[in-house]
C-alpha cells in the first residue's frame, strides 16, 4: 500500500512500461530558457522512505507475532504488487480505505496463522511507512523559490500524496500537487503531465520536470511537451539530460 496517509504508495509506484509509444522523435535534452514552473516527481526524488520490511517486522514483533523476516519480506513483496495494480482506487478518501482494507488482507494472508488478521495487519501496514525529504530537496525548492520559479509535484501515488507532502511540511510550497489516481492517468501517460502545467496556468513548453524513472518521468515528460531532467543519484547512467543531485536544478534551468 501507499505511504502518507495510508501505505506503500510511493515504495510501489506502477510498473515502468516499455519506451513510452507517444515519445516525440526530437525534443531538446536540455532546457533552453528559465522556466516559469518546475514539476518534480515524488518517491525517489523529492521523498524517501525507510526500508519498511524491518519496520513491519518490528512492529509485528512489539505486538507479539513471532513472524520470520523472511516471511515478513515475502509478504510485503505480494502486497507491494497488490498495491500496485490496483492504486487507481486510491482516488479518494473511500477508494483509499477499501483499497488499503485489500493490502492488508493480502499481507495477513501471505504472513500466514502467525500474524494478524487483515484489520490489524491493514494498521500495522500504515504504520510502517515511515517517508522523509532527501537532504537535497529543500535546498534545491528553496533556490527556485529565491528565484521565483513555481515548483510542482507530479507523481504516480494515490490520493494522500497532499497530506505526506504536509506532514513533511511542503505541501504549501507546490502550486500543484497532482496524484496519478486523483487524475485518474499515471506517468508516463502525458495526461498528468497536462493537467499540472495547465491547473499551474503555464504551457508545457514553460515547464521542466524533474525525475528519476527513464520511461515514467523523461519519456513521459518529453511527450507531452515539458523539458526534462533525470534525476541519477546511483551514477549509472549518462547524459546531458542526467543530473545526480537536485542541487543541479536551479543552475540547470536557469538560461
Amino acid at each position: 500500500m501507499v505511504a502518507g496517509a495510508g501505505t506503500a504508495s510511493e515504495y510501489r509506484t506502477a510498473p515502468q512500461p516499455d519506451p513510452s509509444p507517444w515519445l516525440p522523435l526530437t525534443l531538446p535534452l536540455m532546457p533552453s530558457r528559465t522556466p516559469s514552473l518546475v514539476t518534480f516527481d515524488a518517491f525517489g526524488t523529492l521523498v524517501r522512505m525507510d526500508p519498511p520490511a524491518p519496520v513491519l517486522a518490528g512492529l509485528l514483533a512489539d505486538a507479539g507475532y513471532a513472524v520470520d523476516d523472511r516471511v515478513v519480506e515475502a509478504a510485503l513483496q505480494q502486497e507491494i504488487g497488490h498495491y500496485r495494480a490496483h492504486m487507481h482506487m486510491g482516488a479518494d478518501a473511500a477508494g483509499l480505505a477499501a483499497l488499503r482494507a485489500q493490502c492488508g488482507a493480502v499481507l495477513a494472508r501471505a504472513l500466514g496463522p502467525g500474524g494478524p488478521g487483515p484489520e490489524e495487519a491493514t494498521e500495522t501496514l500504515v504504520h510502517s511507512l515511515h517517508f522523509h525529504l532527501y537532504d537535497d530537496a529543500l535546498p534545491a525548492l528553496d533556490a527556485l523559490a529565491d528565484r521565483g520559479t513555481r515548483v510542482a509535484v507530479v507523481s504516480n501515488w494515490d490520493c494522500a500524496l497532499p497530506h505526506h507532502l504536509e506532514r513533511l511540511g511542503v505541501a504549501d510550497r507546490f502550486v500543484v500537487i497532482a496524484a496519478s489516481a486523483a487524475v485518474g492517468a499515471a506517468k508516463p501517460d502525458p495526461a498528468i503531465f497536462l493537467h499540472a502545467v495547465r491547473a499551474a496556468g503555464v504551457q508545457p513548453g514553460d515547464a521542466v520536470h524533474v525525475g528519476d524513472r527513464r520511461a515514467e518521468d523523461l519519456d513521459g515528460a518529453r511527450a507531452a511537451g515539458l523539458r526534462a531532467l533525470l534525476l541519477d543519484r546511483e551514477g549509472h547512467g549518462g547524459g546531458p539530460e542526467v543530473i545526480r543531485s537536485l542541487a543541479e536544478v536551479p543552475g540547470r534551468t536557469a538560461a
